[in-house]
């Protein structure tokens, strides 16, 4: 698929940062290094302002924008120098283009430009709770009115950049009388208001320099200007945002996929058996063949998808379909470059053990595999 210029000058700019800041902090943020969570938030401000953080929103509100196949590479090149960097631009900027689509002017011009220039170092999607992952429609996070602000009471789980988010997109039910998924609401919410609590900080296997939170909300007071899009209305909005924050999932997924196939190839160039380089032998480069043409193909239909949704076309079927594909076509890329590193891949002195971690969890969030392949159907039978 051909891409525009803006497109490409996009990606190139995102993979020379990404070299040279980004993947050098790779492996001590993943350890969790003294000084590599600092040097993680610097990354974050050094990409807001060369205007990764806002990629897809208007240039009025400070975005820069790039359209959706832009962004799509630009977490493919994030995603392959670092994975928890490239989880934190994505979900940063579905913040961005859900309050650029349905926000009030006043929204847009108060919150926009932060997201955008680094003030607030990263927003967070307040979605999931412990009853309500796969079904969004069974969240009991409640807000209600008091005077003329809202209130709200609840948990929140598996959030991501929680601990330094500036800005939350908080879904509560405001009508608990309403059918299922019928009266719930969105609501944005500032880092240090009362009330906001962020919990604890999760103990992952991949993807560790990104802080994933548990996040509590106790009587917690906002103003009634808070609110975000219609009221009862934050189903549908959900739906809409998790559809394109499935074509960042999906590129994410091929950068970490692609750093690991990279490494594969390095290593299979330079490791000899039997008197020749493993990558002389037919076996390794068949499942190397494999690997890049299940790549491609991801990447096409991430693009297919981004393409669909700058024309303004339905693309939740294409987004699904996208995020399904790459997602586990990742697993195996990543499978295949640990297999073809043998012994060596299952130690932390390479990287594809990282890779492997790091990838695991594509399959599951922005939903599942599972939950993809009933929203294909769906489109598809009617």
């Amino acid at each position: 698929m051909l891409l525009n210029d803006d497109a490409r000058m996009i990606a190139d700019a995102a993979a020379r940062i990404a070299e040279e800041h980004i993947a050098p902090n790779a492996v001590a943020l993943d350890r969790g290094a003294a000084g590599s969570r600092e040097a993680f938030l610097a990354n974050l401000k050094r990409l807001a302002e060369n205007g990764f953080m806002a990629v897809n929103v208007p240039a009025a509100y400070g975005g820069t924008e790039a359209g959706a196949a832009a962004f799509a590479l630009t977490v493919e090149a994030l995603g392959r120098a670092c994975a928890a960097t490239g989880v934190t631009v994505s979900v940063t900027n579905m913040v961005g283009e859900v309050i650029a689509a349905v926000g009030s002017e006043e929204q847009k011009e108060t919150y926009l430009p932060r997201l955008a220039d680094g003030t607030y170092p990263a927003g967070a999607f307040c979605l999931t709770e412990s009853g309500a992952g796969s079904d969004p429609a069974g969240l009991k996070t409640r807000a209600e009115m008091s005077g003329n602000e809202w209130v709200l009471n609840g948990s929140k789980l598996y959030i991501t950049s929680a601990a330094y988010a500036g800005l939350f997109v908080v879904w509560a039910v405001t009508d608990p009388a309403a059918p299922k998924g019928k009266g719930i609401s969105a609501f944005l919410v500032e880092a240090g208001t009362p009330g906001l609590v962020i919990g604890r900080e999760e103990d992952k296997l991949g993807q560790r320099g990104s802080a994933t939170n548990e996040v509590h909300f106790e009587d917690c007071r906002i103003p009634a200007g808070a609110l975000l899009g219609p009221l009862n209305g934050g189903f549908r909005i959900a739906a809409s945002e998790l559809a394109g924050g499935r074509i960042g999932i999906a590129s994410l997924a091929l950068g970490i996929a692609r750093a690991a196939t990279d490494a594969a190839i390095a290593y299979v160039r330079e490791r000899e058996q039997f008197g020749k380089p493993i990558a002389a032998m037919q076996g390794p480069q068949w499942m190397l063949a494999d690997t890049e043409t299940e790549l491609e193909a991801a990447r096409l239909l991430i693009l297919n998808a981004a393409a669909l949704k700058d024309a303004g076309e339905p693309f939740g079927k294409a987004a699904s379909m996208a995020k399904l594909y790459a997602s586990e076509a990742a697993q195996r890329a990543t499978y295949v470059a640990l297999q073809l590193h043998g012994g060596a891949g299952y130690i932390k002195d390479h990287p594809v053990e990282r890779y492997a971690r790091d990838v695991r969890i594509t399959t599951i969030y922005e939903g599942t595999s599972e939950i993809q392949r009933m929203i294909i159907a769906r489109e598809i039978l009617g």
